[in-house]
């Protein structure tokens, strides 16, 4: 499977999941996963993700994501799930 991790990080405002969410919807992206809180007014989202028989490529996703992102306060990251899981092995 073509899975993708998504991480938005930022000052809390109304409208952020739905915004993100709205984007991979539209895009076909479906999400598997996902684990949201905010802490003292900082929003914080991870999200897993399939890209599985979507048009768009990952940079594509990736990329606009990265500007919603700017639009809307926040900083949203997207990466591969073989990059994150390597980074991340102990």
């Amino acid at each position: 499977m073509n899975k993708i991790i998504i991480t938005v990080v930022g000052k809390d405002t109304v409208g952020i999941i739905a915004k993100v969410c709205t984007y991979l919807a539209d895009s076909g992206v479906n999400i598997l996963d996902i684990s949201q809180t905010i802490v003292s007014g900082y929003f914080n989202m991870m999200m897993i993700a399939s890209m599985e028989g979507i048009s768009k490529d990952f940079n594509t996703v990736a990329d606009d994501l990265e500007k919603l992102g700017k639009d809307i306060g926040v900083v949203i990251k997207c990466q591969r799930e073989e990059i994150f899981d390597s980074m991340h092995r102990i």
